[in-house]
């Protein structure tokens, strides 16, 4: 049963709240939800993120922007140090409605472990509200970073691709699946962008960094990830990382 979250520092009136936690390897918090908005970042560690409506992964420089009163369920990959705002609904409005994952700058990271220690009720007109209301800035003008997997709502759609993400295969064809599904291949792209909002090529290759990165994060081997999700080789894998997320997955990889 979903679960609605009783943050402990709901009952303050301040337009934010900024709270830290240290969690374990493999922890897993089940789906609840916040009255308020939350921006959740991994200090150390990886982040996946669970939603009815889809899935995304925050590795480090990445964070999860989660609008109030989403149900989501969070599993943690490494030891994860979170810096988590509590946003009061209406701020931020630059952020939107949907979950998104975005990138966080050198700036914004010093202020998310600043604020982690402003207590709070801190006073809104002194040092602290500055740090705070700078933060709030820095949130809702943090770059938006192509790491989401929506799930679709039309049932045989989204049993294929929540197969796909326990078993995700890069080499999979829009003709495979429209094949499985008893639809021709215009009929299949035309319901596939209509319920995900992406084409089918770009959903493939979102769901796979979303598996890749816990698995590098976890220590595995960059060819033995690139071969898990389907690639000929460690080198169009590579490739297809860091022209998405600009660097080798190397940077990701737990030594």
């Amino acid at each position: 049963m979903m679960q609605f979250h009783p943050d402990e520092n709901d009952h303050v009136a301040r337009p934010l709240i900024a709270i830290g936690h240290d969690y374990p390897d493999s922890y897993e918090l089940a789906e609840h939800r916040h009255r308020r908005s939350q921006f959740l970042y991994a200090a150390t560690g990886v982040m996946a993120v669970n939603t009815p409506n889809g899935a995304w992964v925050a590795p480090t420089e990445r964070a999860v922007w989660i609008p109030a009163g989403t149900p989501h369920s969070v599993r943690m990959v490494g030891a994860v140090q979170t810096r988590s705002v509590l946003i009061e609904p209406g701020e931020c409005a630059g952020r939107g409605d949907q979950c998104q994952v975005v990138g966080v700058s050198s700036l914004l990271r010093q202020l998310l472990r600043a604020a982690a220690d402003v207590a709070p009720e801190y006073d809104v007109s002194g040092r602290d509200g500055l740090v705070m209301r700078l933060l709030m800035a820095e949130i809702d003008d943090a770059p938006l970073i192509p790491l989401a997997v929506p799930f679709p709502s039309h049932p045989a759609l989204a049993e294929h691709c929540h197969a796909f993400l326990k078993q995700p295969n890069a080499a999979a064809s829009i003709d495979e699946w429209a094949d499985a599904m008893v639809m021709n291949r215009r009929s299949f792209t035309r319901l596939f962008r209509r319920e995900t909002g992406m084409s089918f090529a770009a959903w493939r290759q979102q769901a796979c960094l979303s598996v890749a990165l816990p698995k590098l994060a976890a220590g595995e081997a960059v060819t033995s990830v690139a071969y898990d999700l389907g690639y000929d080789g460690p080198g169009n894998f590579s490739t297809m990382f860091k022209r998405v997320l600009g660097v080798p997955p190397s940077r990701y990889r737990k030594p």
